[in-house]
């Protein structure tokens, strides 16, 4: 598989130059060995005017409530921690819920998350996909790990979604240590079902495919908060299911 052969797929699927794309990925799916081979195709595809973002999820971060945005490593996968760890990339301020970036507008997208007392309230850049016109990749690991759709949720703050508050002791990149209350996400007995969202968009605000030897899932952001929120306004307890189901 080479770089030419995953642009052309990622084009095949929608992604287009001048796009902000946030990417989930399960890496072992797309079945090459080198990290930089999937990021060189993202950026490539994107253009110089793109951003690539990547969730740098913390919420198991040892020790717990203690955030280093430069140290405290990313729990959700390979390739989100290997590109928080590349040269170049910058990270936003956020104890459990930052995403890191690289592009052309990648401060506009980062910088004020810092002024969230929720996970993905109206300055992260899960909420900001919803009305900028960004996509959503889902690469090799289907539909559920879309972290966009929290920010869907705190429209609606269904009963499941937040837990109690907690202060976190937080270190940025300038080095300042300092202490903030958050709002934790709940969920407690209950498992998120992101995939439903597949049967609620019109053909072209999800297109399926491969990428190398994954399936992937392009999302159009816009659309998947009109055609979520509506459900959820309908029933709140649309996308999640009892974990004893």
């Amino acid at each position: 598989m080479d770089q030419g052969t995953l642009v052309a797929q990622l084009h095949a699927l929608g992604l287009q130059r001048g796009d902000t794309v946030m990417v989930h990925s399960s890496f072992k799916s797309l079945g090459i060995d080198d990290p930089e081979l999937i990021i060189g195709a993202l950026l490539q595809a994107l253009g110089e005017m793109g951003t690539l973002l990547m969730p740098a999820l913390s919420y198991n971060q040892t020790p717990p409530n203690v955030h280093d945005t430069l140290l405290t490593p990313v729990c959700v996968g390979f390739l989100p921690e290997y590109f928080r760890r590349r040269a170049g990339t910058a990270r936003s301020l956020h104890p459990t819920h930052s995403v890191c970036g690289v592009g052309a507008r990648v401060h506009d997208w980062l910088a004020d998350h810092i002024e969230d007392h929720t996970p993905c309230g109206p300055h992260s850049p899960f909420y900001k996909l919803l009305y900028r016109g960004g996509k959503i990749l889902m690469i090799g690991c289907g539909l559920r790990p879309n972290t966009t759709m929290h920010a869907v949720e705190e429209h609606v703050r269904p009963p499941y979604l937040f837990g109690g508050p907690c202060t976190y002791t937080i270190t940025d990149a300038t080095r300042r240590t300092f202490t903030k209350e958050y709002i934790r996400h709940g969920f407690l007995g209950w498992r998120q079902r992101y995939d439903r969202i597949e049967g609620l968009l019109s053909d072209g605000a999800l297109v399926s495919g491969p990428l190398g030897n994954a399936q992937a899932y392009l999302i159009r952001a816009g659309e998947m908060l009109e055609a979520a929120l509506g459900r959820l306004q309908a029933d709140p307890w649309y996308f999640v299911e009892r974990r004893d189901a």
